[in-house]
């Protein structure tokens, strides 16, 4: 019968290394797991693998690309249910990287099996690709693997990172609509003000004869000329905007000013504000709950708000548990948070369920975040259409009124 040679780690987080004779790694993964322990790494003795078992963690070789969050929900689930399955992590790397579409996940993936199979952690081997896998993501997981409860964790991750990307792509969905809309707007008008009045102008000009034209007419008329004559003004001046606004948004000062503005904006300002809430609730809860101490991750949390006031929030959250503090207290004084997210956190800390009260909060506001964006959606929908109708409409009308005196006047002199 073979010897296998294994690093697993018990039930207090104690890395432990030896050789146990099994039928195959199935069988030698059972035995292990009914001696208490968690395999990590389990390879045939006499191997090149099986000699690097005590020796320091391979350090792979860093990605250099990312991949989308669906892709890599996918594969965490994969590995979940491998894992769960009684696969060693090893055995379940290489199948997956198998059947791995990504070139970069596969990447990733083969040089994490390189590091893991040298004898380091898997978590050591995430961290080695942060374009890939997150803080949050590189932390539950040593969390999994210090309790012995990988399997679970990852499976908490995938699900974690399911409703992450339903809740980001409802908040986007709601964004591109009203976006959409006005760059149809702008580019109808510029073509008309463009291509269409220009023309209408020169007709006005030969059957007119210098008399006025409305009121209306001449306003378009000029702003088509004006458009024309500064086309090139017109297109540095946006380039110079945007660069400003980019250049604005990295400075201390001015990120802090745009998320302040988007958590008050009329009508986006509570959708966004309820995602971040979610998020944060979502994030924290799924850290706390799988095994991470407290102040990291709060630290975590913070990194991944995605919002500067939330993250400054968090932080003062972090130092006043650092200081033996409440969590509630600093939430409830930075007036983000709305009355009964504070309430809710403050049950869960008394009674001492605060990750399942947080996942029960960011099930609460995925709701509200829903509903959200179908009032949104509904609201603005009608709003958009008519804003498309009044600038095409006033276009049209202006051009169509000197239209309506021509005709005036052929009637008049053919009778």
């Amino acid at each position: 019968m073979p010897t296998y040679a294994y690093t697993a780690v018990d039930a207090r987080g104690q890395q432990k290394s030896g050789t146990i004779d099994a039928a195959d790694t199935n069988d030698a993964t059972a035995q292990i797991k009914k001696m208490g322990f968690f395999p990590t790494r389990i390879a045939e003795a006499g191997t090149e693998a099986a000699a690097s078992v005590t020796g320091a963690p391979a350090k792979g070789k860093k990605s250099s690309g990312s991949v989308s969050g669906k892709v890599l929900t996918v594969f965490t689930r994969q590995l979940a249910t491998l894992i769960d399955a009684g696969l060693p992590l090893l055995r379940a790397l290489n199948t997956l990287i198998k059947q791995e579409k990504s070139p970069v996940l596969r990447n990733a993936m083969t040089n994490m099996a390189t590091a893991v199979e040298s004898g380091g952690t898997f978590s050591e081997a995430l961290a080695q690709h942060p374009r890939i896998f997150t803080k949050l993501y590189v932390n539950m997981v040593k969390a999994g693997e210090l309790g012995g409860v990988l399997e679970i964790v990852l499976t908490r991750l995938a699900e974690f990172q399911e409703k992450s990307e339903k809740i980001k792509g409802k908040v986007v969905s709601a964004m591109v609509y009203p976006i959409v809309v006005l760059l149809i707007a702008v580019a109808i008008m510029a073509f008309l003000l463009v291509f269409i009045v220009p023309k209408f102008q020169q007709i006005f000009a030969d059957m007119l004869g210098g008399k006025p034209l409305p009121g209306l007419t001449q306003f378009v008329i000029a702003v088509s000329t004006g458009f024309k004559d500064n086309f090139i003004l017109i297109g540095v001046g946006l380039v110079v905007v945007v660069i400003a606004y980019k250049v604005f948004a990295k400075t201390p000062f001015g990120a802090l000013f745009i998320d302040r503005f988007k958590l008050q904006a009329p009508l986006l300002g509570d959708l966004v504000r309820k995602s971040a809430i979610s998020r944060f609730s979502r994030t924290l809860g799924t850290l706390v709950s799988s095994g991470v101490p407290i102040l990291q991750a709060l630290n975590i949390t913070k990194e991944t708000a995605g919002n500067i006031v939330i993250a400054n929030s968090i932080a003062k959250v972090h130092d006043s548990v650092k200081e033996g503090e409440t969590i509630v207290t600093p939430l409830e004084a930075s007036g983000v948070f709305p009355p009964m997210v504070i309430s809710m956190i403050q049950v869960g800390e008394e009674t001492g369920q605060l990750p399942d009260m947080l996942i029960k909060i960011a099930d609460v506001y995925d709701e509200e975040v829903d509903n959200a964006v179908a009032g949104l959606t509904s609201l603005l929908e009608p709003v958009m259409i008519v804003f498309l109708a009044v600038i095409v409409g006033t276009i049209v009308i202006a051009l169509f009124l000197p239209l309506i005196g021509i005709i005036n006047q052929l009637g008049a002199q053919s009778q």
